[in-house]
C-alpha cells in the first residue's frame, strides 16, 4: 500500500468499528493462512459453552500474570486473555483500536489524543483515563524492565493527563507520526490504577480469573460483561507443555483442543488425516542467531560480517524448519512496511567470510552459540551452522541451555545465540531491540547516531522522508547489524476437529492470534 496521505491530511480519526481508519503502517507480504481440515472454519453458526484447553510451551514455576512482564508466547496469550491494550496490531500490523476507540494528533504531531470506549474491569470499575496513565507510568519506571518501556520513550508521561475520565492526552517529547505503534506494543496492558499484585488479575479481557498454578496451568471464565461481547466459550484453560511432542500427544489423546506451535514435520506427518486440523500461517517468525556486537569476537564488524556469509540459509530453511518457511536477509520484517527489499540478497561465500577473518584477526575462531529447545528448529539450526562454521576455518560449540529460562539467559550473557521473533512493525522491532535503551537489546547495538537517526525517522510526517531514514537504518543494519536472520517460518497451530473459528491470516503477536474468545466448540 503506497498511496497513503501524509502530513495534516493523514490526521483522521480512527473509529471503532468503523471504516475510517489513520494509515500508520504496510501489511506485511508473507501471504496467507492455511487449514488443512474442512471443518476448521469459521462459518458455521457459533455455539456457546463447554470448555478448550490449549497446550503451550511455559515459563516454568517462576511464571507470573503480570501483563506488563509478558515475554513468552504463553504470557502473551493469558494476558490477552484477562487484559487489553489499547490498541493491537492487525493481520497487516497496522494498528486496530480496542480499548482506544480513536485517536487523533495535533498539527505538529507531538501531542495525540485518545478517546477511550466504554469498558470494565472485572470488578465493574469503568476504564478510565486515570487507568491509562497509571499502566503506561508502571511500564515506564525507571526502576524496571518492562519490555514495552522501550516503546513508551516518546511519551512525556509526567506531562500527559486525562482530559476526563474517558479521554487521555499524551504529550510526546519529539513529533511521532506512527504513536498509535506505540499504544499496540507487546506488553502494554491497562490494568487498575494502583495495580500492584496479580496473584488473583482484575482485567478487561474477555475473561475472568478462575485459577493459577505456575508452570502448571490457567484457567479462566467466560466474561459476560466484556465490552465486544461475551466469549462464546464457558471456560479456558493454558496448560503448559513445554515440549512439542507433550503437545500433539495430548491433542491427539483428547486431554486439550488445541496446541500452539507444531514443528513442520508434526505439522506434515498428521495432515489430512482427519484426527486434528492444521492451521499454517507463512512467514510468521523471524527466525536467526544474536552476534553481541559489545563484546569480543563481534565488536568487530568483520568477524560479524563474516558470520553472514557463512550462513546458507537455503539449507538452514530446509534443514532447521523442513522447508516451511522463507530465507531471510539478515533484516527483520520482510515485507512489511520500510523492509529494504532493493538490497542484494546474501548468499553464503565461504572464502570471503575467511578474508574477512583474517583481517580482524580471528583466523581459527572459536565461538560457544548458546541454544535451546525453546522454539521449532533452534537446536538443529545450531547443528547446521556449526557444520557450515566449520568450512571457513570456524569452530563453534553448540550449548544447549535450559529451554525455561533462555530468553532471560541469553538477553545479557554468552556472546552468540539462538533467536527468534513473532511478527511486528520494522518500527517497533528497532524501538525494543536495537536502541541503546531498548530493554530487549539482545545484540548490544548501542550507537547514538542510530538512535537519532530513528527519533529523526519517528519525527518526519512525509511518509516518503521517512521511509528514506529507515532506509538508511536498514542499509546500516544490513552491513554490520547483529542479527543474522536467516529464514522466516511458517507459524502453525493445531486443533481437534471440533474447535472453530481459529484465524487463518494472523501472524503471532497480532489481534486475531490466539483469540480464544472468538472459538468454538462444534
Amino acid at each position: 500500500m503506497n498511496d497513503r496521505p501524509t502530513g495534516p491530511a493523514r490526521r483522521s480519526l480512527l473509529i471503532a468499528g468503523g471504516a475510517a481508519t489513520l494509515a500508520l503502517a504496510a501489511g506485511c507480504g508473507t501471504g496467507s493462512g492455511t487449514a488443512t481440515g474442512p471443518e476448521n472454519t469459521a462459518d458455521a453458526t457459533p455455539r456457546p459453552g463447554g470448555r478448550l484447553r490449549a497446550a503451550f510451551a511455559g515459563g516454568g514455576p517462576g511464571e507470573t500474570l503480570d501483563p506488563h512482564a509478558a515475554s513468552l508466547f504463553a504470557d502473551a496469550a493469558r494476558a490477552k486473555a484477562l487484559f487489553d491494550k489499547l490498541a493491537d496490531f492487525g493481520a497487516d500490523l497496522a494498528p486496530v483500536p480496542r480499548l482506544a476507540a480513536g485517536w487523533e494528533p495535533n498539527e505538529t504531531l507531538d501531542t495525540w489524543r485518545i478517546t477511550l470506549r466504554r469498558a470494565a474491569f472485572h470488578d465493574g470499575r469503568p476504564v478510565t483515563a486515570e487507568d491509562v496513565l497509571y499502566s503506561y507510568r508502571r511500564i515506564a519506571d525507571p526502576r524496571g524492565t518492562f519490555r514495552a518501556k522501550a516503546s513508551l520513550e516518546p511519551v512525556d508521561l509526567a506531562a500527559s493527563r486525562a482530559v476526563d475520565a474517558a479521554t487521555v492526552e499524551f504529550r510526546l517529547k519529539r513529533p511521532y507520526a506512527e504513536f498509535p505503534n506505540t499504544l499496540a506494543a507487546f506488553g502494554a496492558y491497562i490494568v487498575p490504577e494502583d495495580t500492584t499484585a496479580f496473584d488473583r488479575p482484575v482485567g478487561s479481557g474477555p475473561f475472568t480469573f478462575v485459577s493459577f498454578k505456575p508452570g502448571a496451568s490457567l484457567l479462566v471464565k467466560r466474561n459476560p460483561a466484556y465490552w465486544e461481547g461475551a466469549p462464546h466459550l464457558e471456560e479456558l484453560e493454558f496448560v503448559i507443555a513445554g515440549e512439542e511432542s507433550a503437545r500433539v500427544n495430548a491433542l491427539l489423546g483428547g486431554q486439550v483442543e488445541y496446541a500452539h506451535e507444531l514443528n513442520p514435520a508434526t505439522a506434515r506427518a498428521h495432515e489430512g488425516k482427519g484426527r486434528i486440523d492444521v492451521v499454517r500461517l507463512p512467514g510468521s517468525a523471524m527466525q536467526g542467531f544474536v552476534m553481541k556486537t559489545d563484546r569480543p569476537p563481534f565488536d568487530d564488524k568483520r568477524v560479524r560480517q563474516a558470520f553472514f556469509l557463512i550462513a546458507d540459509r537455503r539449507e538452514l530453511v530446509d534443514g532447521a524448519l523442513s522447508g516451511a518457511g522463507e530465507i531471510g536477509n539478515d533484516l527483520f520484517g520482510k515485507g512489511c512496511q520500510y523492509y529494504a527489499s532493493g538490497l542484494p540478497q546474501r548468499v553464503q561465500d565461504l572464502e570471503r567470510a575467511r578474508a574477512l577473518l583474517k583481517e580482524a584477526g580471528a583466523e581459527g575462531l572459536e565461538v560457544t552459540l548458546d541454544t535451546a529447545p525453546a522454539a521449532t528448529g533452534f537446536i538443529e539450526a545450531a547443528g547446521i551452522f556449526k557444520e557450515q562454521a566449520a568450512k571457513a576455518g570456524v569452530t563453534v560449540e553448540v550449548k544447549v541451555g535450559n529451554k525455561e529460562t533462555y530468553w532471560k539467559d541469553i538477553l545479557d550473557s554468552g556472546t552468540f545465540a539462538s533467536y527468534r521473533s513473532g511478527a511486528m512493525p520494522i518500527e517497533s522491532h528497532v524501538s525494543q531491540r536495537l536502541l541503546t535503551a531498548s530493554t530487549t537489546n539482545a545484540t548490544k547495538w548501542r550507537h547514538k547516531d542510530f538512535d537519532d537517526l530513528y527519533q529523526q525517522a519517528q519525527s518526519t510526517p512525509d511518509e516518503k522522508e521517512r521511509t528514506a531514514l529507515h532506509e538508511r537504518m536498514q542499509r546500516r543494519l544490513h552491513d554490520e547489524g547483529g542479527f543474522l536472520i536467516w529464514g522466516f517460518a511458517d507459524w502453525i497451530v493445531a486443533t481437534a476437529p471440533k474447535v472453530r473459528g481459529v484465524s487463518e491470516a494472523a501472524p503471532a503477536n497480532t489481534l486475531d492470534w490466539a483469540r480464544f474468545d472468538k472459538l468454538w466448540l462444534a
